[in-house]
């Protein structure tokens, strides 16, 4: 059975905007915002610096740009960042960190909840010694692979961070998911944080862009380093305005992904041959572990029918988004039970 249209679960990447961004976009006020002159880029972030509580804020192209420049701006060459081992900063940025800004990465293990046990940081530190990379600044990511990291365990970074002299970054791109998950403000989870990057083009739904927020010295330098990475950006206030309805609209729906991610992974439960992870379905992601080697295999035979998703070895991560209803997911259960049932 092909389904009636594209159903891409692959990511919430791939989301597309609806009528009433496409409109806001049409008729966004630009200005050159290199200059500072784009009045719909200064009102996004003067709104999200105050959402988040932070001073000031500046809209990024990319998340990747934005997790970058934080670390440009936090560290000089010769430091050292400490960080999750699966994190995003580390190894799914292309070494951006080492390769451009000479800034080591020290890796850390996750635990099996998605948090950085501190003490294995404290492990970690260098001493202040000539033969070593100086610590400069611990990452965290939240959510991790959909995983949602307590308030407690922010707070808990935060003051160990002041303890040991480091700042402290927050790869927020889907804080979000992370803050309606746990009931909390974005401004509860930024206010643990000396700088924080959000992506904006994920389950927000907007086409591009992230924000990265800190305080007025901080985002000072760091548009410098924007300009550097090559994000100064003109008219772009067309991305902006879909980037204030993603921080409106976007953020108001969320509950919606995570609600369906939790239909999609019971409907899933007790199939022969695959098993949903266990207390990984918090926000919009449904883990699968296969007991065979047939990823590649499923994500072919999916787009035949029309179905995108993202398998491979015996893993496969479902993500929900605006763009996908129950009847979608539907399509994707009978998918992969009529797969397993010819494996």
């Amino acid at each position: 059975m092909k389904a009636s249209k594209m159903i891409d679960v692959r990511s919430d990447t791939v989301t597309q905007p609806g009528d009433r961004m496409r409109a806001a976009i049409a008729s966004a006020q630009v200005g050159d915002d290199v200059y500072g002159d784009d009045p719909t880029v200064n009102a996004l972030q003067e709104f999200a610096a105050d959402l988040l509580g932070h001073e000031a804020s500046l809209f990024m192209p990319t998340g990747t740009q934005s997790n970058l420049v934080a670390l440009l701006t936090h560290c000089q060459r010769g430091d050292e960042y400490i960080v999750g081992a699966d994190a995003h900063t580390y190894k799914y940025e292309g070494g951006g960190a080492a390769a451009l800004g000479g800034i080591q990465p020290q890796t850390v293990p996750f635990g099996t909840n998605g948090e950085i046990d501190l003490d294995e940081v404290a492990s970690v530190l260098k001493k202040d010694d000539i033969h070593f990379a100086r610590s400069r600044l611990l990452c965290l990511e939240n959510s991790q692979h959909g995983r949602v990291q307590s308030l407690d365990s922010m707070q808990a970074a935060r003051d160990f961070a002041r303890e040991h002299g480091l700042k402290l970054h927050l790869d927020g791109a889907r804080m979000g998911n992370a803050a309606v998950r746990l009931g909390v403000s974005l401004k509860d989870i930024a206010g643990c944080f000396d700088s924080v990057s959000l992506c904006l083009s994920k389950g927000l739904g907007a086409p591009v862009g992230s924000l990265l927020s800190g305080d007025r010295a901080f985002i000072a330098e760091a548009l410098r380093w924007r300009k550097v990475t090559g994000g100064g950006m003109r008219q772009v206030g067309m991305l902006a305005a879909a980037g204030q309805l993603a921080l409106t609209d976007g953020l108001a729906r969320l509950q919606e992904d995570h609600d369906n991610a939790s239909y999609l992974a019971e409907r899933l439960s007790g199939l022969t041959g695959v098993t949903v992870r266990e207390g990984w379905t918090q926000t919009n992601m449904v883990w699968l572990d296969f007991d065979q080697d047939c990823g590649a295999a499923l994500s072919a035979w999916a787009k035949e029918s029309n179905i995108r998703l993202s398998a491979y070895g015996r893993v496969c991560r479902l993500v929900t988004h605006c763009d996908v209803n129950r009847e979608d997911l539907d399509q994707v259960v009978e998918l992969i039970t009529r797969f397993l049932e010819q494996e």
